[in-house]
């Protein structure tokens, strides 16, 4: 099987300009955050073309159509507005989107983890979309790398995660932490989630969040895995905020099974081959452990 193109920006603007010649004097340029499931493009100021990267994220183009316009109105952030959808060309195999351009500055790149403004911004946002109807939404399954489940459902990959880093870690805090996660079971009804509440697709501008971008693994069901924000970019009193501000919902039991996740994805990355990641592994479990 041939293997598909490069994606970049020659690509895409044969795909425009093939599929979509109003578009095609529009200069593309690559934004300069790429995610892992998708390259993203601008397009002329106002548009931006996502384009799955491998053929286990193709199934997000359908699911961010057909639900995102759905949210929008029900939430008090902007999120991503489906304009068109790509076929495959030019080798490329796989159905894309073209949306309408978010501005701002990634939270990644904004200095915001300590801002209570910003952590209490991001908490309403994700009350707001615990409360939109979440009737028919994608349950968690394959499509979404079963966020929205129980965190069980790594529980082998954790163990041998935490016997690779045993000695390099507070074992006995690691352990707890994972056994309040495992035992903190999830009753409530099934309600919308994100999937990836991660400082690169919460977009700031003047200090305050303005939009959240890439709904490619979203579902409904716990959404105990959107607060690992609190440990992958809030510290301090913004963290605190974030909680008290997330109101009655996020229990123990649901900060347990949050701590659970972001634990997992910390140590299934501990020894990662890129720096970055690591220091960041090891940043957010220190975090988590800190409380245990």
């Amino acid at each position: 099987m041939t293997p598909p193109p490069e994606i970049d920006a020659a690509l895409v603007a044969g795909l425009i300009a093939d599929q979509f010649p109003r578009w095609a004097a529009l200069p593309v340029r690559p934004v300069e955050l790429q995610g892992v499931d998708n390259r993203t493009f601008r397009l002329g100021d106002e548009l931006s073309v996502r384009l799955p990267s491998a053929a286990h994220y193709r199934e997000q183009v359908a699911k961010e159509q057909h639900w995102l316009p759905l949210l929008a109105p029900q939430l008090p952030i902007p999120i991503p507005a489906p304009v068109a959808v790509g076929r495959p060309g030019r080798g490329y195999p796989w159905t894309w989107s073209v949306n309408r351009w978010l501005p701002g500055e990634t939270a990644l790149r904004s200095g915001v983890g300590g801002d209570v403004a910003f952590a209490r911004d991001t908490a309403g946002f994700l009350r707001a979309l615990w409360a939109a109807q979440a009737e028919g939404g994608p349950p968690p399954g394959p499509h979404n790398f079963r966020r929205g489940a129980s965190v069980a459902v790594y529980a082998d990959e954790t163990e041998r995660a935490l016997a690779a880093s045993a000695g390099r870690i507070d074992d006995a805090a690691a352990r707890k932490v994972w056994d309040a996660a495992l035992a903190a079971t999830w009753t409530g009804r099934p309600v919308w989630f994100h999937g990836d509440y991660a400082p690169g697709n919460l977009l700031v501008r003047d200090g305050r969040l303005s939009a959240v971008i890439d709904f490619g693994i979203c579902g409904v069901g716990d959404p105990a895995c959107d607060l690992v924000l609190a440990w992958t970019l809030l510290d301090g009193e913004a963290r605190s905020a974030f909680r008290s501000a997330l109101g009655s919902a996020a229990d123990d039991a649901m900060w347990a099974r949050a701590r659970g996740w972001a634990l997992w994805k910390a140590l299934v990355t501990y020894d990662s081959d890129v720096a970055r990641v690591r220091a960041e592994s090891r940043r957010v479990i220190e975090g988590v452990l800190a409380a245990a």
